[in-house]
């Protein structure tokens, strides 16, 4: 089931998935000429929140999390990046060290590319320049709803819309009327949302008996996409 018309997924979902498909076969093959393929397994961390960045990187496979630690160890999850996006640009743009961390969440490849590389076809194309100033534009605007999501917003409408968010993460390759099935711990869904794991339990069961979803195992298939929109009470 779609969601145009009733939840405007692009305000809380941002993409870099059509970023490299501006450039020309020269430019693809000058920014891959350097490139490196890693298989990550479950909890393999990709960088990490202070160190140097050294290039960028493309998600080929599988789901990663970035994320902030609190001084507590607490995570809180920024952002889930899937199949097809770029990750880790922004510290190599400004020069700066990463601002977050990145782990994958399950079985995951990933392309690393040079820095070099990456800036050198930025500066060749002024086109491959602008789309990534729009996608960091975007990207800036989904963050802020994002933050007030966490400070505004009850716990049912933060999972509702964290739900709805990870559903269009996790249907890369499905279409609209396949089940798909958001394979995420209840740890991270609860970093995702901002609530406590066992909130997150006690709401799966509520969302659960209101037939908005189905559960196997960890994974959650959402069932009433209009239900759940609802539960997000988004105005």
């Amino acid at each position: 089931m779609s969601l145009n018309g009733i939840f405007p997924i692009d305000r809380w979902n941002f993409t870099t998935h059509s970023v490299l498909s501006v450039l020309s076969e020269e430019e693809t093959a000058r920014l891959t000429r350097h490139l490196t393929e890693q298989h990550l397994f479950k909890g393999d961390v990709i960088f990490r929140e202070g160190t140097v960045p050294s290039g960028i990187f493309l998600v080929r496979s599988g789901r990663v999390k970035k994320y902030k630690v609190d001084q507590l160890g607490k995570e809180q999850i920024i952002y889930v990046a899937g199949p097809g996006e770029l990750m880790g640009y922004h510290p190599v743009l400004s020069g700066e060290r990463y601002a977050d961390s990145a782990t994958a969440m399950e079985d995951t490849m990933v392309s690393f590319i040079p820095k070099e590389d990456f800036m050198d076809v930025l500066s060749r194309s002024s086109v491959f320049a602008l789309r990534m100033l729009k996608a960091m534009s975007h990207e800036f605007t989904v963050l802020t709803n994002s933050i007030s999501v966490i400070a505004q917003r009850t716990g049912p409408e933060r999972l509702a819309i964290a739900l709805i968010v990870l559903r269009e993460k996790f249907k890369y390759g499905l279409s609209d009327n396949e089940a798909i099935p958001i394979n995420i711990s209840r740890t991270d869904l609860a970093n995702m949302a901002g609530l406590a794991a066992e909130n997150v339990i006690r709401l799966l069961g509520e969302f659960k008996a209101e037939g908005i979803l189905l559960t196997e195992g960890r994974k959650i298939i959402i069932r009433d996409v209009h239900l759940l929109v609802k539960r997000a009470n988004y105005r």
